[in-house]
């Protein structure tokens, strides 16, 4: 066209443009011009103009306006996608050490989170089995005693009556609950130990029992009982149950009414595998008769549980009844006596109070744990991201060469993310793999049942949510900052990562440090402590000391044959009874007055009743004054206390041997004093006890077997006697050092965890400092060489390598140091008997943790040290 000629309309040409194909333009937009500017010569611009709409028109076809596909795709289509995927995996291929401590650091620090995930939410979740979770309450009271805040849930049979009937628009269920105990189950020859309740008929609907047999009314009748699945099929097989006769205790007879799916085993009952109605119990046991027809308002021996009405709450039910003690117990108004009811929501994590009356309890766990698992998940994080940045810089001439070639910028950052999150997809697939392999023994260490939530969407959006927020995260560095690199400076050879490229990972080598400090301190605190508990003096002789329930009424009846016949077998040296195994102590009772006593000093004494052989079976260690003894009749009115029972009674003359001591309004005589007996809590002191003389007031059987035989042979004859005497009952038995250390449960599986979790944050740790001590031995093998050269050993190589990592890790110890012994003596001080933090636990964590760096780091540098310098000089 020529340069003089009109052009054509210019909106026609920008349509043509808009809708003709990009390979098409050129051409059809070239032989339209051509053809109007002849046109305009030999026509006129009018008619030229005129022409060129009509030849414009025909181009407006699918043929023309189709695209063809571009040569080189997108980078968001499909196949670019392929691309970085392909070149990911190779790169993860080629740089196989890199790829498995990455993938496996971050893998197993998923892991470990996602193990602590699973215990938090079964902690969380507990007793959501039953419906009405929310508007279930315990009955509690509390009072202030001597300037200390107490609370439990032993209640007055009387209260359950008055819930009900004057309280009656407030609670929509009052359930009376006897303690959950071991009974004796028997159908025809099978007969099993198992516990259960006595409740009221009511409580099958408030549980909102699962009925796999009858109806949740099957307690309506007295002479009833409702069996969990396990029970049932235990004693039937596959038969069915209903209306089938069982025998309690040897002495009940009852129909099964129902069967109920077996309680999961986060729930406040799941050990209830039976329920029999609340009329039997109090139809069959003459003291709680007495207690419900006396209307003993001091006598504290039961449970209510209850349940809210739709329109109450907690708080404005709690303002009704919390003068009821003071109410019917006048007496207990100056201990600030009050009842209350205690959420359900609030039973497994706030199981107690503190002396001021702070709730405390399992939360403290749920908090400690939820820390730990965000910390070794950050530690796995702080190594992927080291790794990552520490390879990259590698991989600037890679950028280089791609940009010169022509990648644009989005299209590295594409690439780069794509690698980091490809190993953080591996490594969340390999951590389900890892927790799935890991969970039976997690589960029997944390005495949990619990499994990965398959079905969760939480689950998963959380899961996949971090991977892609760690992968998003660790591969920002590379994403970022090295696509924006020019490719002339990378390629000439000029480009310098800087001198300060590396402090960001050396700081997260001191947090890792840091945390994997204060995990290992911590730790060995926690068991130190649970030692220092189990080598506290108990006051009596656990050995060979074994404790049988006494559940049937032929044990009671023919207590004084058995004794004798199991002295002749030679396989016990000593049998008693009490009210409370010597790991228990149970019972707590006021009304004790002596002379000289403070007329406002109000007391409380644990209580134990026994029978005169008890000290010489369990080993009573006198301080002063003598045993129970058969020779003095007058001894069925004296007692016996330990040292705290002495001290706290304040005398002035010293002893209270032979003094008299009255116990609502009985005369008591002081026979002896004995050593502390650890009954309660072995981190808590010994609470005033008194042991006074009852042969009525029986429910364990102590034995001290012979120590010349073998336990085995022993209970051999022992279950032989017992079977002669008691034939319709199974021969159970529990050894008292085994209920002891039961005491220990709880913190020593919550040592367990935390050492594991501990060694875990180590071992990742160190996973991270094997990545980068290769990466910095790899990255000056040529100054190695030259070193080598100029005449250093393989000694000043190895401390040339090394101690830039033994810096880090000598700063890690110095900050964890402060905040764990902040935090450590804190957990401390919740514990009335405990162990002091010594300095050694932080000398022995500084120089483990030195220790393991050095083996760690010494691997690569000495292995980079031994390298023949001519083939390091020549490598490049």
């Amino acid at each position: 066209m020529k340069r003089n000629a009109p052009p054509p309309p210019r909106w026609l040409d920008r349509l043509l443009t808009y809708l003709v194909a990009p390979h098409l333009r050129e051409e059809v937009l070239g032989d339209l011009h051509e053809r109007h500017a002849l046109r305009v010569q030999r026509l006129g611009e009018a008619n030229a103009r005129r022409r060129y709409w009509r030849e414009v028109l025909p181009y407006v076809r699918p043929s023309i306006i189709r695209r063809k596909p571009q040569r080189y795709p997108s980078p968001t289509t499909t196949t670019m996608l392929r691309n970085y995927l392909k070149i990911a995996l190779r790169n993860l291929v080629k740089n196989k050490a890199y790829s498995a401590i990455n993938i496996g650091g971050l893998a197993v620090g998923m892991a470990v989170a996602m193990l602590i995930g699973l215990w938090i939410y079964d902690e969380l979740s507990f007793d959501k089995y039953h419906q009405n979770y929310n508007r279930i309450g315990r009955v509690m009271q509390s009072a202030t005693f001597e300037g200390v805040f107490g609370a439990g849930s032993y209640m007055p049979l009387p209260l359950g009556n008055e819930l009900r009937t004057d309280f009656a628009d407030d609670f929509t269920y009052v359930v009376m609950s006897s303690w959950n105990k071991e009974h004796i189950l028997a159908y025809g020859d099978k007969k099993f130990t198992k516990q259960g309740s006595y409740l009221s008929p009511e409580a099958p609907d408030m549980f909102t029992l699962k009925m796999l047999r009858g109806t949740r009314a099957g307690l309506k009748d007295p002479a009833s009982i409702m069996l969990s699945a396990s029970v049932s099929q235990a004693l039937f097989g596959s038969d069915d149950p209903l209306g089938k006769l069982v025998k309690i205790d040897n002495r009940l007879n009852v129909k099964v009414t129902g069967v109920y799916e077996d309680l999961p085993y986060n729930t406040e009952f799941r050990d209830m595998t039976f329920i029999a109605p609340w009329d039997l119990y109090v139809s069959s046991e003459s003291w709680v008769k007495q207690a419900q027809d006396n209307v003993e308002w001091n006598n504290n021996s039961w449970q209510i549980l209850a349940q809210i009405a739709p329109n109450a709450t907690f708080n404005a039910v709690n303002a009704k009844i919390k003068g009821l003690r003071v109410k019917h117990v006048p007496e207990t108004a100056p201990y600030k006596a009050e009842v209350f009811l205690q959420p359900m929501s609030r039973w497994h994590l706030y199981t107690g109070w503190d002396k001021q009356g702070n709730l405390e309890g399992r939360i403290q766990y749920v908090w400690l744990f939820g820390i730990i698992g965000l910390f070794v998940l950050l530690l796995a994080c702080i190594n992927f991201m080291n790794l990552s940045t520490a390879r990259s810089e590698k991989r600037a001439k890679e950028v280089g060469i791609r940009k010169a070639v022509g990648s644009v910028r989005s299209q590295l950052i594409s690439q780069f993310f794509s690698e980091s999150l490809l190993v953080a997809a591996f490594a969340f697939m390999l951590s389900l793999l890892l927790v799935i392999l890991a969970l039976p023994l997690f589960n029997e260490v944390a005495d949990k049942q619990v499994g990965i939530l398959w079905n969760s969407p939480m689950f998963w959006i959380s899961g996949i949510g971090f991977s892609l927020f760690t992968g998003l995260v660790a591969g920002s560095y590379p994403a970022l900052y090295l696509s924006s690199f020019q490719p002339i400076k990378v390629l000439k050879g000029t480009f310098r990562v800087g001198r300060f490229a590396s402090v960001p990972r050396q700081v997260l080598v001191v947090v890792q440090f840091t945390v994997s400090v204060t995990l290992i301190i911590g730790t060995i605190l926690v068991f130190r402590q649970i030692q220092y508990a189990k080598n506290r003096p108990i006051g009596y002789d656990r050995n060979g000391l074994i404790t049988i329930t006494m559940n049937t009424p032929e044990l009671h009846d023919h207590y004084n044959a058995l004794r004798e016949e199991l002295l002749r077998t030679g396989a016990v040296v000593d049998m008693s009874t009490s009210s409370t195994p010597a790991t228990d102590l149970s019972s707590r009772n006021g009304g004790f007055e002596w002379e000289g006593k403070d007329p406002n000093f109000k007391v409380q004494f644990g209580t134990i009743a026994v029978t005169h052989d008890f000290g010489k079976t369990v080993g009573w260690q006198f301080k002063e004054g003598r045993d129970f003894s058969r020779a003095f009749s007058t001894d069925s009115a004296a007692l016996v206390m330990n040292e705290t029972a002495a001290k706290y009674m304040n005398l002035k003359a010293g002893s209270p041997v032979g003094m008299i001591v009255k116990w609502n309004g009985k005369p008591m005589r002081v026979l002896g004093v004995v050593k502390d007996m650890v009954m309660g809590s072995p981190f808590e002191p010994v609470y005033q006890t008194v042991f006074i003389l009852d042969y009525g007031w029986a429910n364990v059987i102590n034995i001290k077997l012979n120590p010349a035989q073998s336990a085995s042979e022993s209970l051999a004859k022992i279950e032989t006697i017992f079977r002669k005497f008691n034939p319709g009952s199974p021969f159970d038995y529990k050894f008292t050092d085994q209920q002891y250390a039961l005491k220990f449960a709880t913190e020593e599986r919550i040592g367990k965890l935390a050492s594991v979790f501990a060694l875990l944050a180590v071992f990742i740790s160190c996973l991270g400092i094997f990545g980068l001590a290769s990466f910095v031995a790899e990255q000056r093998t040529k100054e190695i060489g030259v070193r080598k050269v100029l005449g250093a050993s393989v000694f000043s190589l190895w401390s040339l390598l090394s101690k830039d990592f033994v810096l880090l890790v000598a700063i890690g110890f110095g900050i964890a140091t402060p905040f764990a012994y902040y935090f450590l003596n804190n957990w401390l001080q919740k514990y009335e008997y405990r162990t002091d933090i010594s300095w050694w636990i932080f000398a022995v964590t500084g120089a483990g943790a030195l220790v393991i760096t050095l083996l760690t780091v010494s691997y690569q540098s000495i292995k980079a040290a031994l390298i023949n310098p001519v083939k390091s000089l020549r490598s490049e």
